[in-house]
């Protein structure tokens, strides 16, 4: 890639891997559940229960489309509170009936408006990592696409945090940083060299633990490969996550997060 900017722009197309593609071409016996019990169901995020190589878990991503009318749909990846909620209410089901969790993020951020604050997206978030930091069954999340800001790590509070090689994951975006920073917003390509928000920057950084290459080369790898490798990969971390004693997969987990 030229520079940083193409990332980004990888990051955010629209026929990129997403939660459909995950759980339809790679969990078994899929089931989606709705609603958050409290307000309704948030299109913004997709959840359900399924099956890894005959392993039940649960399974919840950010919901984009593939065009503006499916986009406007699930308000572009942006979930509402309810949405967090619905998230929390899955994951501690998974919980009690002992599932690991995989969390798949591609959004640009929580939703900003003023009817999500309203109902509560501040709380909504918090609570979701005030209870993950604490789930008693393993939790794998993996960065698909953006991983932008609250509304990504109120679903990354995992064991391991993995991304799609040409994915991003930052506190906001590259056009809000720069109008935070110099007030101009054309300045994007500046704050994404500056934000260190790449795969292979933040593995460097010890922020994520693994890199899911989408490429071979020149040429890009289909996505039946890449969910391929990336079932075998999450299979294996998952029987050497469900080996360890819960008390020490929540201080692994807490140990994780106090280092940054």
């Amino acid at each position: 890639m030229s520079n940083v900017m193409d990332t980004v722009s990888l990051a955010r197309k629209t026929d990129r891997l997403n939660i459909q593609d995950i759980t339809s071409l790679m969990i078994d016996d899929f089931i989606e559940l709705h609603g958050d019990r409290q307000y309704k169901d948030d299109e913004a995020i997709m959840g359900g229960i399924g099956r890894l190589n005959g392993r039940a878990v649960t399974v919840i991503g950010n919901k984009k489309g593939t065009t503006l009318e499916e986009n406007m749909a699930s308000n572009f990846g942006s979930a509402h509170p309810e949405g967090y909620r619905k998230s929390l209410r899955l994951m501690k089901q998974a919980e009690k009936f002992n599932r690991p969790i995989l969390n798949f993020i591609n959004t640009s951020g929580a939703y900003c408006g003023v009817e999500a604050e309203e109902r509560g997206q501040g709380e909504a978030i918090a609570r979701n990592l005030l209870e993950m930091s604490d789930l008693k069954v393993p939790v794998i999340a993996i960065i698909l696409g953006e991983g932008g800001s609250g509304g990504a790590l109120a679903l990354a509070l995992a064991d391991e945090v993995w991304m799609m090689e040409y994915s991003i994951y930052s506190i906001l975006s590259p056009e809000g940083f720069a109008s935070i920073l110099w007030k101009d917003s054309k300045k994007a390509s500046d704050a994404a060299e500056l934000m260190k928000l790449t795969s292979t920057d933040l593995n460097d950084l010890g922020v994520i633990e693994r890199v899911i290459s989408e490429t071979d080369g020149e040429d890009w790898l289909p996505k039946e490969v890449i969910i391929e490798r990336l079932k075998s990969d999450i299979n294996t971390k998952l029987q050497e996550l469900t080996l360890l004693p819960k008390e020490e997969l929540v201080r692994n987990r807490y140990n994780r997060f106090r280092k940054f």
